[in-house]
């Protein structure tokens, strides 16, 4: 099959993906699309959100209708790197036999990432960085497609480890979740407090979401879009002649090239969704906003004036 005939394939699976998926997830639609787009980019996520606005649901029906396996681990205070990487254990032969923790899942959804130490942070960003874990020595390989999405809950801030900036860099999306409309809001409340159970079907496997992400990387990228990509990453550093004038004002530290990298492929596979077979300026600026949000540290001056990492971004365009 072409890359022409597989792209327009997958603009059809894609539209049958999200009709699936809003059978359970009512609204929240510009999330899903993000979710998707970093799956079939090969990225990771982290979604930014109060309690309650159904990020396990969310994140287990998109498992399921991708045909994938899914783990949920709730990050505690206590939990220890073997708690999710699994451990060795002597079996009645008096063998070591390694037990797989819930990290061997094609998605796994890390509930409130920031409520457990760096040492259990570091195991899981080991994982999202090499497709592979070391237990004991030994290095296990995750099946693929191998997707993490950590949640955070932006307003419970005791007893926390935020995550370095270097980790958060891991990071292809950061993508904020709001309330429901009020519309969205009473959709919600009849269709969850009856008895009836809605069921999606899967509608890929996954050597087909990992043939797709590999149709979506052949995709080629005018210089023109990959030179606007870098410029408005080099935007977003204060010490850079090239920085905005918003950014100098603002900002500490920037975004580093690991974002003009996440800007072209997200733009890739945010073109191949609609349907065209190469990225322009506008797929960029679709996916910047997500994707230069968590990597802008902004400065003292920002916050007491109320200046939204949105507004700087925004500017930047």
């Amino acid at each position: 099959m072409s890359d022409v005939t597989a792209i327009e394939n997958f603009v059809k699976k894609y539209k049958a993906l999200k009709s699936e998926i809003s059978k359970v997830i009512v609204g929240q639609e510009e999330v899903v699309e993000q979710i998707l787009i970093s799956i079939f980019s090969g990225g990771h996520s982290l979604l930014i959100g109060v309690p309650g606005l159904a990020k396990t649901l969310m994140v287990n029906t998109i498992a399921q209708t991708l045909g994938l396996d899914f783990k949920r681990i709730q990050f505690t205070p206590d939990l220890m790197p073997s708690d999710i990487l699994g451990s060795e254990i002597l079996d009645e032969n008096r063998q070591f036999k390694f037990i797989k923790g819930p990290i061997f899942a094609n998605i796994i959804l890390a509930d409130e990432i920031n409520r457990t130490p760096p040492k259990t942070q570091a195991a899981l960003l080991e994982a999202m960085q090499e497709r592979a874990v070391t237990v004991a020595g030994h290095n296990y390989k995750l099946a693929l497609p191998y997707f993490v999405l950590a949640t955070q809950n932006p307003i419970e801030q005791e007893g926390t480890y935020p995550l370095p900036e270097a980790q958060l860099d891991r990071f292809m999306f950061a993508i904020n979740l709001t309330y429901p409309s009020f519309s969205e809001e009473v959709n919600i409340v009849k269709t969850t407090t009856t008895d009836a159970v809605q069921t999606v079907n899967a509608l890929f496997t996954a050597q087909e979401i990992i043939d797709y992400q590999d149709v979506i990387r052949r995709i080629p990228v005018a210089d023109n879009v990959v030179e606007y990509a870098v410029t408005l990453v080099g935007k977003t550093r204060p010490k850079e002649s090239s920085a905005a004038e918003i950014v100098r004002e603002f900002v500490d530290w920037g975004a580093g090239p690991r974002a003009s990298q996440n800007l072209i492929l997200a733009a890739k596979t945010h073109a191949a969704t609609k349907g065209k077979f190469s990225p322009d300026i506008e797929d960029v600026q679709a996916v910047a906003t997500s994707i230069l949000r968590h990597r802008i540290i902004k400065n003292y001056k920002a916050e007491a004036e109320g200046i939204t990492d949105e507004k700087i971004i925004e500017s930047l365009f």
